[in-house]
Parts: structure tokens; sequence; C-alpha cells
């Protein structure tokens, strides 16, 4: 064993999924053209299922970097992102649902930045509202988007 091996396994820890759940890819459009084969800039739209809340799925749209830094994982990408939350069935959840939690995140960088989603229940207004943004270790960025789903009731349940 090397004495590196203790840096290589936190490195590739530092890749391991969170418990907050997978975004399934919808689609993506090309926003610059990339020479030398190297991979287009995009804008990526996924979708992803409250893990608390059932009857809501969210998509988030974001800019995801080409070029070779891109296609070698070494980009960062930038901190825009949209997201639209629906709901899309009955909403149950539990009754001990916190009034904020994270329900969402990924890398946008090799190390330093992540997208999160965050769902706050605003209880007066029966109302769930998610917040996405991005964070850095050094410093943030105020870029973020909302969506609300009310609470209503689903025909025929």
């Amino acid at each position: 064993m090397t004495r590196f091996a203790p840096v290589l396994f936190l490195a590739v820890l530092a890749f391991v999924p969170a418990s907050a759940p997978r975004a399934e890819e919808v689609g993506c459009v090309s926003t610059t053209f990339r020479y030398l084969g190297a991979a287009n800039d995009k804008i990526c739209i996924e979708a992803f299922k409250d893990p608390d809340v059932e009857g809501v799925v969210c998509h988030l749209s974001r800019a995801v970097t080409g070029g070779l830094k891109g296609a070698i994982g070494l980009a960062e990408d930038t901190s825009d992102s949209s997201i639209a939350c629906r709901q899309v069935g009955p909403i149950t959840f539990p009754a001990n649902l916190k009034e904020e939690d994270e329900v969402f995140e990924e890398n946008r960088s090799l190390f330093f930045k992540e997208l999160h989603v965050v769902r706050f229940y605003d209880k007066p207004n029966n109302t769930l509202v998610y917040l996405s943004y991005s964070d850095r270790v050094i410093e943030g960025s105020p870029k973020n988007a909302i969506s609300t789903v009310p609470i209503m009731p689903w025909a025929g349940k």
C-alpha cells in the first residue's frame, strides 16, 4: 500500500452519491459548438421525485460545460439553473415532514461546487416550495430559482 492510498480513497469517496435521489436525464440541447470533436456546451433537463413527498416531480434545467475539460470532468459548470415542480398524483407525506429539507444535490465541478434543491413546507399556505441554488467551498452564488406546489386534492382520490 502506498502513502497516497488514503488520498486516493478520499478522492473516490467524493464521487459516491449521497442519500439524495438521482435525477433521470430528460434531454439536452447544444448551445455552443466546440471544434475538434470535444463535447458541445449544453443545457440539460433532468427529472427527480421528492424522496419524502409522494406525488411531486421536479424538473431541473442546468448548463453543462463541454470542451476538453468538460469531456474529462474537470470543467466547472455555471451556477445557472431553473426548476419546475408539479403535482403528478395524490400528495402524501409523513406527519413529521421537516419544514426545510435538502431533497437533491449534484456535483457541478470536480470537488468544490454543488447544485442543491431544498424543499420548504409553507404550512400556513399549504404549499411546498422548492429552491435550487449552487454553492462553492469558498464563495457561493446568489443565482437561484424556486417552484411552488400547492397541496391540492387529486381527482378520484
